[in-house]
Formats: structure tokens, C-alpha cells, sequence
């Protein structure tokens, strides 16, 4: 398993600075943003650090807003192809490929169909439509699109990883995997490593915070229980700090990097 970091959370003035503190402080990956990636000029000056650094893009965040399930057929299409071209950049920079939560619970929501069908049902079966095509795409170009299930107090559309992982089989496609991201299991999962196994093969990418929603140590989350349960179904993927920081972020990455690498050896 390799750790990595958010580019957002990296000190340095340019993001070349901000890759070598990386590799300093023991990070194998970069988590992009993917406003950055769109932006002509963020995209090449990403490119041009990443050639040169032995830190490797392990996916893309954020960017966009999270409409795929949107009642706004108008938005739906925008949000698909915007996760379609983030893919091509991931194919092109070596990066697995976006993440993508199928909407907040904040945004406008398609209407249920009492007693015919429920609002979750129908959003269901739009996000497996749209994967289906999203998930050709990706595999076509030989990148990924990680599905991420958050908790209720954010979006009730995938609140569990059960949940995220039953609609990827549902899609069938090696082009859509699960990201399982452990502030969010901690709300929503009974045990965190079931879940994990459970979901098997499809877990595709991992995001890491304490229950603190900080830097991993800071809370109360069994790290090592989780990551026992990863090398149980054979993960070997990137883990990306998603969190807020207990202190300075020059501090902070190199204890979290130890620490992290204690609970891989301890599961």
C-alpha cells in the first residue's frame, strides 16, 4: 500500500516545491485537484513537476460540481463529461482517475415516485446509467473512476461502501471502482474491516482521516484493523490524506507518514 497526500494540503510555493516535500517526507503520491487539471496553465505546470519527480499522481479530487444525479438533464450531461475529460487527463498523467460523489445532499434532488418508486431508487438507476457510459470511457483510455459513498449528514445517495459497491457490480464495468474512506466509514460502518473485505476487488482507492477529521493518530480510528483488512483482499493501492491538519503541515505529513507506516506494519 503507498501512502499519498491532497496537493491542497502540501506547503511550498508551486506545486514542484510542494511534490519534493513530499518524497522528502516519505510519500509515494499526490492526490490532483481537478480544478487545477482543467485550468490549461495548472495542467501544465503538473505535468511538467510530475515528470520530473518520483512522486506519482494517484488520483484526482474535486473540481466539479457533484451533479451526476442532478434532476437537470443539462447538468447531468455537464458533470459526465467533465468526470470523462478528467479521465483522459488521469490516462495521460499515469493517475487512476476522479473521484466522484453522485450528488450532496444540499443540491436539488430528483423527486420520488411515491409509492412507485422512492427518490433513492430512481437516483439509483440514473447513476448506473450514467456509469455504464462513464465506465466504457475510462476503460477505453485505461484510467479508473473511484464511486465515493460519504455519510448521511452529507449525501444520503451512497451512505456505505455495501452501498457503492453493490452499484459497481450492478455496472459491471473495470472502469468504475469504490473508494473507501475511513472518516466516513467511521460514521457509517458497524466494522470498518468487513466492510472492507466485503467489498473485496472493487475497493479501488482509500481516503484516510481520523474520526477527528484530522491527520490520522488524532482520534480513535483502528488504522491498523483497516489496513490488516486491506492486505487481506490484496490491495496494494494508494491511500490519500484527505484531512485537516492537528498543527503545521511540515510537522504534521512527516509524523502522520510514520505513524501510518506503523498500522501497515501492525495489520
Amino acid at each position: 500500500m503507498k501512502l499519498a497526500c491532497q496537493e491542497g494540503l502540501i506547503p511550498g510555493d508551486t506545486f514542484a516545491a510542494g511534490l519534493a516535500k513530499l518524497a522528502a517526507y516519505g510519500f509515494e503520491g499526490v492526490e490532483l485537484n481537478g480544478a487545477r487539471l482543467l485550468d490549461p496553465e495548472g495542467l501544465a505546470e503538473r505535468r511538467a513537476a510530475l515528470a520530473e519527480s518520483p512522486v506519482r499522481p494517484s488520483s484526482i479530487c474535486g473540481g466539479f460540481p457533484a451533479e451526476l444525479v442532478h434532476p437537470d438533464p443539462k447538468r447531468r450531461r455537464a458533470c459526465v463529461d467533465t468526470i470523462k475529460r478528467l479521465i483522459d487527463i488521469a490516462a495521460e498523467l499515469g493517475a487512476g482517475g476522479p473521484i466522484v460523489v453522485p450528488i450532496f445532499n444540499a443540491n436539488d434532488r430528483i423527486p420520488g415516485l411515491s409509492p412507485l418508486r422512492s427518490r433513492h431508487d430512481l437516483e439509483i438507476d440514473l447513476l448506473c446509467t450514467l456509469l455504464a457510459e462513464i465506465g466504457g470511457h475510462a476503460e477505453s483510455v485505461g484510467a479508473v473512476m473511484f464511486l465515493e459513498p460519504l455519510n448521511r449528514y452529507e449525501s444520503d445517495a451512497l451512505k456505505n461502501v455495501a452501498e457503492a459497491a453493490a452499484v459497481v457490480r450492478r455496472v459491471g464495468s473495470p472502469g468504475i471502482r469504490v473508494i473507501a474512506d475511513f472518516f466516513h466509514m467511521n460514521i457509517e460502518e458497524t466494522d470498518i474491516p468487513a466492510a472492507l473485505t466485503a467489498a473485496g476487488d472493487l475497493i479501488g482507492h482509500i481516503h484516510l482521516a481520523d474520526n477527528t477529521r484530522l491527520e490520522p493518530g488524532t482520534g480513535m480510528t483502528d488504522f491498523a484493523a483497516g489496513f490488516a483488512a486491506l492486505k487481506q483482499i490484496g490491495y496494494t493501492g494508494y491511500m490519500a490524506l484527505e484531512c485537516g491538519f492537528s498543527g503545521p503541515a511540515d510537522e504534521v505529513l512527516p509524523r502522520s507518514v510514520a505513524y501510518l507506516r506503523r498500522c501497515i506494519a501492525e495489520g
